[in-house]
């Protein structure tokens, strides 16, 4: 995983360093060594806390990219499916990664209202006592596959992409979901 680290990050781990610090003072102030170890750890976990929380939220609000143009083709004879499109960085910041993930899901509806059933492992009676080897006749119902489709993308600046994979045969209509996660 990259994370590109920009200075809205830099800005919360030094304000939660500061309220560290500030706690570390005040507990040098209490006399009582028991009631010093507590107060230095309550701001050690605050600070782990407000820095930890306070980099995701950056991540999400200065980190965006979209995905244009997907299209994806199914190659018959290899049994494959491609999917292809433009990734492009729509924030003012640089992007470390962009993750492309797609799901998909059989005998699902196009809205993303999937019936009950496709969610359904089937299993047995000798499932309890065999740990499972029975089971590999059953086949998932749903499918997700994560690639790398960019890495660095400055401000404003668009990557193609094209990944594959193996579709799996026995899938019969298919819904499509997928997703762009940045690092």
């Amino acid at each position: 995983m990259i994370t590109l680290f920009n200075a809205w990050h830099y800005g919360i781990v030094v304000v939660a360093f500061i309220i560290l610090l500030g706690g570390i003072l005040l507990a040098f102030r209490e006399n009582n060594p028991k009631i010093k170890r507590q107060i230095i750890f309550l701001f050690f976990i605050l600070f782990a806390v407000i820095a930890g929380f306070g980099i995701f939220a950056v991540d999400k609000y200065t980190k965006v990219a979209k995905l244009y143009k997907l299209e994806n083709k199914r190659n018959l004879s290899t049994e494959e499916i491609m999917y292809s499109g433009i990734v492009k960085n729509e924030g003012k910041y640089e992007i470390g990664e962009v993750i492309f993930e797609i799901k998909l899901v059989n005998k699902g509806h196009v809205s993303g209202n999937v019936k009950s059933g496709s969610y359904f492992k089937p299993s047995n009676f000798f499932d309890f006592f065999s740990g499972g080897s029975f089971s590999d006749r059953s086949k998932p119902q749903q499918v997700i596959h994560e690639f790398v489709v960019a890495k660095n993308l400055k401000p404003g600046e668009s990557q193609r992409f094209r990944v594959y994979f193996e579709y799996p045969p026995y899938f019969s209509s298919v819904s499509h979901f997928s997703k762009l996660y940045v690092h």
